[in-house]
Formats: structure tokens, sequence, C-alpha cells
């Protein structure tokens, strides 16, 4: 397995830069892949805004302690069951790019109080009621849901994404459409009317 350490030296001898200075540090498809995090090296990325880690076996989030300009985080088509240990870019934390992964709860979201962007599809969230858990995220206005369990309790996408907004909604855009003033009314109606 490639550690994080060596994908940044990797990258800092591709780029000619150093990744300490760097905003933009793409660490995707390492091969062999990435499977554990390191937060002390990652800690070094003082100055980063936008980490990818995506399409790597990344099992488990670790503290992100020093990221405090880290505005964007992919790590789509990973291995990771849970999302954790985001306080430390709480306040910095724009986007998170976590599709494709094992996620069953949204638990581990309350603290990034400027989440705008949430892609998790493809994940594993059984229910529209863990759409809930990000009530705490009042900025949050693009997400990215379809390919979940949940989409199962409905019959439609169209009704997937008005029982989406029933949960959030302030939202913009949800499952890469912006939503229409149809689906706000709809949402506003009780599910039996």
């Amino acid at each position: 397995m490639t550690t994080v350490a060596q994908a940044i030296k990797a990258w800092e001898a591709k780029s000619e830069a150093s990744a300490e200075e760097a905003t933009d540090i793409k660490l995707c498809f390492q091969t062999p892949p990435i499977a554990k995090l390191d937060t002390k090296v990652l800690g070094s990325l003082k100055k980063c805004e936008k980490l990818s880690l995506s399409t790597n076996m990344i099992d488990r989030m670790v503290n992100l302690t020093g990221m405090s300009e880290l505005k964007v985080l992919s790590l789509g088509r990973n291995n990771i069951k849970k999302i954790e240990k985001l306080e430390d870019v709480g306040g910095t934390l724009q986007q998170l790019w976590i599709s494709y992964n094992q996620i069953a709860s949204l638990d581990g979201l309350a603290c990034l109080t400027n989440l705008k962007t949430l892609y998790c599809s493809n994940n594993a969230i059984k229910s529209f009621s863990e759409l809930d858990k990000l009530k705490a995220n009042e900025q949050l206005r693009d997400v990215l849901f379809v390919g979940n369990p949940m989409y199962s309790e409905v019959s439609s996408k169209e009704e997937a994404r008005i029982e989406i907004l029933r949960h959030l909604p302030n939202l913009k855009k949800i499952d890469g459409e912006f939503v229409k003033p149809s689906e706000i009314e709809a949402a506003q109606q009780s599910p039996s009317e």
C-alpha cells in the first residue's frame, strides 16, 4: 500500500511544487492505493484548500488538525463506513465529496458550519430520516444522494427529490438538477395530501 507521505512525495516530484505551499493537492488513483490516512502528514498541508483522495482504499477518516484552509475534501470511491473527525475543518470546509463508499449514517457532519455541497451518492443510507441530521448545516444547498437504498422507499426520482426537500427545504440542487418551484410547493404539503 502507498502511504500518504509517499503519495505527497510523488505529487511534489510530478508537480515540481511544495505540498506545504500548495492549495490544490490530488492524491487520487494511487498505485498501490492509499489505505490509511495520516493526521500528522495531512496536517502539514496548511495552505491546502482542495484535497482529493478519491479512488483509493481508505477505510476511515482521521483528524485534519492543521488544515485550517481546507474548503473541498474529496474522498469518493474508497471504503469509508463512517463520517467522522471533521471538527478541525468545521469552520472552513464547504464541500465534501464522499460518494461511492459504505456510509450508512449522516452523523459527523453537524460540525461543518459552512458546508454548502455534500455529494454522498451510492452509499448505504437506508432512510430519508437520516437527512434530518443535516438540519444543523444551514448553508447546505447542493446534495447528491442518488444510488442510496433510501430511494427504494419511493416510486420515482421525482418523489425522492420531494422527500429530500421535506427534510432539507433550503436546497437549491438535488442529484445534479436545480430544484423547481413545483417541487418546493409539493414538499410543503404533507405526504398524505
